[in-house]
């Protein structure tokens, strides 16, 4: 799991050779990008462009998936996301299904809140267990965008 700010967002390219198109996505992201799917490389690499309001952590599940990486962008507003390794998440709420690339899993004490406002982004590779969308106090609405990188 990784957390800066889009400025520095070239320092992972190394990461992927997927990451240099994702990112140059990013910086032209504005709020008036439309909310929804944007490809950028197909299924290798597409944006989701979502408004969400943000959700106290108790209402919410962690995620992990096998086939993408998640870079989630804070365009406007802030949230918390937790971050877990995998082999902590022992309680399978919904088992990994293929077709949704994503396993849910039930809450546990052991996880990291992760502070995310707007410029800044997280990434979050298959063994990273991940609960987006989070309320940062209280429930606000925020502009972001998750990118879907293929492994």
């Amino acid at each position: 799991m990784i957390l800066d700010t889009l400025r520095q967002g070239s320092h992972y390219n190394a990461l992927s050779p997927r990451f240099e198109k994702a990112f140059a996505f990013l910086r032209q992201v504005t709020d008036q990008t439309s909310v929804g799917r944007h490809d950028i490389a197909g299924d290798d690499i597409f944006a989701l462009v979502q408004r969400n309001v943000t959700k106290p952590v108790a209402e919410r599940q962690y995620e992990s998936h096998r086939k993408y990486i998640d870079i989630q962008y804070i365009q406007r507003g802030r949230e918390v996301m937790y971050w877990a390794p995998l082999p902590l998440l022992t309680n399978v709420t919904m088992p990994f299904d293929p077709a949704q690339d994503a396993a849910l899993y039930g809450l546990i004490a052991e996880g990291v809140p992760v502070q995310v406002s707007a410029g800044q982004f997280t990434i979050f590779f298959p063994e990273d267990g991940h609960i987006p969308s989070c309320a940062w106090g209280e429930s606000a609405e925020v502009l972001k965008v998750v990118v879907k990188v293929r492994v």
